[in-house]
């Protein structure tokens, strides 16, 4: 964190300004000793600012966030070493020189860079600043984003700044940005580019950052961190692109406020951990995805990637919690649960075509690709709805004419019960199967399918009865 005034970078100090105290890596003595000597200043001036306030140091210090994109030939500048170094003067030096600058206009005291202001070679370090790294960024006086390959509000769109990963936090989470172009010049005379004033120039930022990141202009203006909406916040996600596979689940955290243990090498997983992490509260809109599950998980209601909620069918899934549970058998789930027959039928070509029909209801149609895998193994299908709501009696379940499930499959009754019986047991008496407790039905790739009942509404409701609600394990 650099401290703004007249000596702007002539000291050095790197803080979790959360609680003021500096995490000193090994270093050599005189370096270690100015650290210290800034560090006592540092906690000097919040004490300060706490007697005189009688609010905490966060309510009363400010400071300035840097977002931005390391160019070519712009040093990290990772470690204190190279930060002390004399042959400063670079792009990147020249860069965080230019934003020291701009804090000290805005009169804030402190000046913090994610990228110089975090010890990466420190483990546990690393893990808070990442688990903090969107607190920290809403709670800053002002986020300057500077868009280094950006002249005019034309070139914004095209600006890799809009592509990466990390830099969509740093967008949602600050309640107040100002854009700076290449030049460090302003891109527009607002205050505060978040929120549109009367000009007509408040408007044309935030619509361009609409089409740039298809973030609709409420949602960057007034956001909020939650575990909810997540069919529209992964597709956010899903044009940014991250140097590391994991980091694309880890910079989403703060985004649906959970927390991943921080794992690099994991790969692919981590993205699922999310997906489990933000299904333990329960919005079914987790579920709103096509395209093929993850094939490092044990659950086919986990998606691939974020690129799997582009393209959504716009379902309304309903705004009560679904109870939902990752556990070693797959997602276990309550879903109303409807019997699917095979019918076929041949073209003019003599090219035979299934649909599975729903024999409760016949005018449901299902022309799937998988219904031919479903055929090939005698397996039984289903299809199964998540139910709008319960009416709080749980002896009817509410759904909606246009509503959303999964194509469904298990082992048929016939083949379960020929595999029960080992051959060659002369004098057993076999008993018919039990039935199972746990279903066994396994969810088909491909997420969510759309189900319109006949001669409903979209938007109507009608009710069920309770018998047909199961627990699953997708």
């Amino acid at each position: 964190m650099y401290k703004c005034g007249q000596t702007v970078l002539q000291r050095y100090l790197i803080v979790t300004f959360i609680d003021a105290h500096a995490r000193l890596p090994v270093m050599d003595q005189s370096t270690k000793d100015r650290l210290d000597e800034f560090e006592s200043d540092v906690r000097e001036h919040f004490k300060a600012r706490f007697l005189q306030s009688y609010h905490p140091p966060l309510k009363t210090v400010k400071y300035t966030t840097l977002s931005h994109r390391w160019g070519e030939g712009e040093p990290s500048y990772g470690t204190f070493e190279e930060m002390n170094k004399s042959e400063l003067k670079t792009p990147g030096f020249e860069k965080l020189m230019n934003f020291c600058e701009k804090a000290r206009e805005y009169c804030t005291e402190f000046a913090w860079s994610d990228t110089c202001c975090i010890d990466k070679s420190s483990s546990a370090e690393l893990d808070e600043s990442i688990h903090s790294m969107c607190q920290w960024y809403h709670k800053s006086e002002i986020c300057i984003a500077h868009l280094a390959q950006s002249k005019t509000m034309d070139d914004i769109p095209c600006n890799k700044w809009t592509e990466r990963g990390w830099t969509l936090q740093k967008l949602l989470a600050p309640i107040h940005i100002k854009f700076f172009n290449q030049h460090w010049i302003p891109m527009m005379h607002n205050q505060n580019d978040k929120h549109p004033d009367m000009e007509r120039s408040g408007c044309i930022m935030l619509s361009t950052l609409e089409s740039a990141t298809g973030i609709p202009c409420h949602d960057i203006c007034d956001f909020a961190p939650a575990a909810f909406w997540v069919n529209e916040r992964m597709q956010w996600a899903a044009r940014r692109k991250t140097t590391r596979v994991e980091d694309m689940a880890y910079s989403l955290m703060g985004i649906f406020n959970v927390s991943l243990q921080i794992a690099y090498g994991e790969g692919e997983c981590a993205f699922s951990r999310l997906i489990e992490a933000i299904m333990q509260d329960g919005d079914p809109s987790v579920l709103n995805w096509t395209g093929q599950a993850a094939n490092y998980h044990n659950s086919r209601a986990v998606p691939q990637s974020p690129q799997c909620f582009v393209g959504g069918r716009g379902l309304d899934l309903g705004s009560e919690r679904l109870d939902m549970t990752m556990t070693s058998l797959g997602l276990q789930v309550p879903l109303v649960i409807l019997p699917l027959n095979r019918r076929s039928t041949r073209d003019n070509d003599d090219k035979m075509h299934i649909t599975l029909e729903c024999s409760l209801c016949p005018a449901i149609k299902i022309d799937s690709a998988s219904a031919n895998e479903i055929l090939e193994h005698r397996m039984q299908s289903g299809l199964s709805i998540i139910p709008f709501v319960s009416d709080g009696t749980c002896e009817f379940l509410m759904i909606r004419g246009k509503s959303a499930g999964f194509l469904l499959f298990k082992p048929s009754p016939e083949r379960a019960s020929e595999a029960s019986r080992p051959a060659n047991c002369v004098g057993l008496q076999f008993a018919p199967s039990p039935e199972q407790v746990v279903s066994s039905w396994k969810a088909l790739n491909g997420g969510l399918a759309e189900v319109h009942f006949p001669n409903i509404l979209s938007d109507d409701i009608f009710y069920i009865s309770h018998e047909y609600l199961e627990i699953v394990y997708l």
